[in-house]
């Protein structure tokens, strides 16, 4: 069984059917490697037309012609179409193989077998696909493998650079992940390899090459990773598999398929989680501009939030984003765009953003709240947010509200007219 999805010539010319009709290679015998990925039988002078490449084709020769002409145009169209190889049974039709067949088959590098033994069909066609089916069973036990390995990775801790290290092992292939534009978000090597060491050499000279850039290197597999946005068929990001080290077979792109199923939900919760902590850090530069926050009381918040200050002024900057920018679409592009443009030339940045106005942005924590009967440290805890944050958030939803959070009776209040706008809409 080869790990292309399907089993050698040699091998199925090994197995009791075959090897019961006595079989001896004629032609090809360097090519019994190639990969059989089904068995068909037929007597039919357009059987080229009826296959699609990969298949071993048995027949007793009734249909190949009686004039060398015809015997070599056969042929050809069966190497033209890509069979894996030729096996012809000798008996009433042939004795011995003409050298019109052996010729072109030889020219064309088509593996020719020829069967001493009437051998019945049906049994080397039923042996073979149980051989085949039996491959692809423990192709997919493999990959499935490497699910269950990723899924540990991330049940104990670990994120998208782990995902990627067990697909580049299992590959034995540099393994990146890159934006659905191109851009390079996480490279992984092999513990082993010429090149493994360092995959982002690999990823420079692929990128810096003018026909890599336009379409992908030869024998790389591409997995696109779901983005669950509001359209469907919507990519968040992309896996590339690159064959550096070795080929990339069809086992390769079943592992692939099934860790971008993983990726997709890890991306999805850091996108959560990202736009969670922007919208804290939002919120802490809001009361901090309206002076809900004590001066002295703000370094501590800041550096809570990941703020690290020089010696420099420090500079406040509000961009208005338009409605396609908006928490709700690509704002995160922009925020990492702003953080990277800032952090390269060494400004110390603190980037929050803040819903537009006329929306309920607040809705979701204000939600999380209610949920939980106005337990604060609970709430604090599924919005992954610390208690100042969510203090401030509070104490803004009360001021647009009107009313006291702390009082369960408007808790109460809140919780049923919650309930009567989600039956409305």
């Amino acid at each position: 069984m080869e790990t292309r999805g399907g089993i050698t010539v040699q091998r199925a010319l090994e197995l009791p059917g075959l090897r019961s009709g006595l079989p001896e290679v004629v032609t090809g015998a360097e090519r019994l490697g190639r990969t059989v990925r089904w068995v068909h039988a037929g007597e039919v002078p357009n059987i080229a037309s009826l296959l699609k490449g990969g298949e071993l084709l048995l027949t007793t020769g009734l249909g190949l012609g009686t004039r060398p002409a015809e015997q070599r145009a056969f042929v050809r169209r069966l190497a033209d179409r890509g069979i894996a190889a030729l096996v012809v049974e000798l008996g009433p039709r042939f004795s011995r193989l003409p050298s019109s067949i052996v010729d072109a088959a030889r020219a064309a590098g088509l593996p020719l077998v020829q069967l001493h033994r009437e051998v019945p069909f049906v049994t080397v066609t039923e042996e073979i696909h149980t051989e085949i089916v039996n491959g692809h069973y423990a192709l997919l036990q493999q990959a499935e493998e490497v699910h269950r390995r990723c899924t540990q990775a991330l049940l104990g801790g670990g994120g998208v650079p782990q995902v990627l290290g067990i697909l580049a092992d299992f590959t034995a292939n540099p393994v990146f992940l890159e934006t659905a534009d191109g851009q390079l978000l996480y490279a992984a090597g092999t513990e082993s390899g010429p090149v493994s060491a360092d995959p982002l050499q690999v990823w420079d000279g692929m990128r810096g090459d003018r026909a890599a850039r336009e379409s992908p290197p030869v024998g790389a597999v591409l997995v696109d990773v779901p983005g669950g946005g509001p359209g469907t068929g919507s990519v968040r990001a992309r896996l590339v598999l690159l064959a550096v080290d070795g080929p990339l077979v069809p086992v390769h792109r079943m592992a692939a398929e099934r860790a971008a199923g993983i990726l997709a939900v890890v991306l999805m919760q850091a996108r959560q989680e990202e736009e969670l902590a922007a919208r804290g850090r939002g919120d802490f530069l809001t009361d901090l501009a309206e002076g809900r926050i004590a001066p002295e009381d703000a370094p501590a918040q800041a550096r809570v939030l990941g703020f690290r200050p020089g010696e420099m002024p420090l500079l406040p900057v509000v961009m208005r984003l338009a409605p396609e920018l908006s928490p709700s679409g690509n704002w995160a592009l922009l925020a990492r765009a702003v953080l990277e443009e800032l952090s390269s030339v060494g400004v110390p940045v603190l980037l929050g953003v803040r819903p537009v106005e006329g929306r309920v942005p607040l809705l979701p924590t204000l939600e999380t709240y209610l949920a939980h009967a106005g337990r604060k440290a609970e709430t604090a805890r599924e919005l992954h947010l610390n208690r100042q944050t969510l203090y401030n958030r509070l104490a803004r939803i009360g001021e647009l509200l009107g009313t006291d959070l702390d009082d369960p009776q408007a808790v109460l209040a809140l919780s049923l007219a919650l309930r009567a706008r989600r039956h409305a809409t």
